[in-house]
């Protein structure tokens, strides 16, 4: 990860919403609102996980493991990474889900849902014990 250096009480890094105002503001700039509807971002979002994907496509597990230790590859994946939660976080923005909250609801769902093995609520009798 990179490192960014601050002042006395500023976070160490750029914030989920301050990334999110960026490109709020980038996207005004360029007057590109009208284009950036929940279908056009949902779409954009799914293609850039397919660029990601398209990285690890026909790797063999050992080879996919090792992607980041070639500098080329490394960079693809970061930027792939990067285009990936720039297209979740204007989808959230437009949609008005805060991604935190719906993540961290989602867990707790997951963790009702999908209990430690060997505890007493080992299988939850709605889903079984298959994974989401």
């Amino acid at each position: 990860m990179s490192e960014r250096v601050t002042g006395p009480g500023e976070p160490a890094g750029p914030t989920l919403e301050s990334l999110r105002q960026r490109l709020v503001d980038f996207a005004a700039v360029r007057r590109w609102e009208p284009f950036h509807t929940p279908k056009n971002l949902a779409a954009a979002l799914s293609v850039e996980a397919g660029e990601l994907l398209e990285i690890f496509q026909w790797l063999t597990p050992e080879q996919a493991a090792a992607v980041m230790s070639d500098p080329d590859r490394a960079h693809r994946v970061r930027d792939e990474v990067a285009d990936v939660l720039a297209y979740l976080m204007q989808f959230c923005t437009v949609v008005g889900v805060d991604p935190l909250e719906a993540l961290a609801a989602k867990i707790e769902r997951n963790e009702h849902r999908f209990p430690v093995p060997g505890s007493s609520t080992d299988v939850n009798p709605d889903v079984g014990d298959q994974p989401v």
